[in-house]
Parts: C-alpha cells; structure tokens; sequence
C-alpha cells in the first residue's frame, strides 16, 4: 500500500490512475453520460470517474460516502463479479456505500435509477 497517496477526504487512491480516470471522463459510456447529466446537478458535490484505492469508480458522493457503479457485460462473467465484489469490500472498509446499475437499468429505467439514488439523501440533509 505505499504506492497509495491519501485522497481529499482522506480516501487513499493510487496515482498512477489520474491519468486514466481523465480519459474516462472525457470517453464515458453511453449510461454513464446520461446519468452523468442527472447526477452533476445532485445537491452535493458528485465526482466521476474517481480514483479510490487501487481502483476508479463511476461516480462518488463523498459527503454521502456513496459510490455508484454503472455495469456493463464485462462486469457479469465470473471474473467481473468475483473482482466486482472484491471492489465493494474495499470500498465498504472505508465505510463507502456502493450501489450498482447496470446499463439496461440506467438506459431503460432511468426513473427508478434517479429515485434510488434520491433515496440515500437523508430527509434532514446538513447543508
């Protein structure tokens, strides 16, 4: 772990994947970019594509402590679901929530996608 760096809000990250996580901003999947459009005009600051640990996520709330992943098929043979899983124990050992879409979901059920994820603002949200 002493490759890592400490991140703002104190998550560690590896540096080696800014670079990458710049790209993927700048090539999002088709489900990333529509529910980028829905997320950058959340009530709190939502980053995407952003390095955690030895990994990138789609999308994190850091004063929720959410991450939200958008899977594609990769992300369902045994490999994705094993390193999948892998993924969330790390991010729930900083205390992060995950939750996952996959890309049917965001593309075809997009409503329900959006009040999911309205459902983790707390009703008393400090400001």
């Amino acid at each position: 772990m002493t490759n890592l760096k400490q991140g703002k809000y104190f998550l560690p990250y590896n540096p080696k994947l800014v670079d990458q996580a710049k790209e993927m901003r700048k090539n999002p999947t088709s489900p990333e970019r529509k529910l980028w459009d829905f997320l950058k005009n959340f009530p709190w600051k939502m980053w995407r594509q952003k390095p955690i640990y030895n990994f990138i996520v789609d999308f994190y709330c850091p004063k929720l402590k959410l991450v939200i992943e958008v899977d594609g098929d990769s992300h369902f043979s045994s490999e994705g679901m094993v390193y999948d899983a892998e993924i969330t124990k790390v991010l729930e050992g900083y205390g992060l929530q995950v939750v996952r879409f996959t890309n049917h979901q965001v593309l075809c059920e997009f409503e329900g996608v959006c009040q999911v994820i309205l459902g983790f603002i707390p009703p008393n949200p400090p400001l």
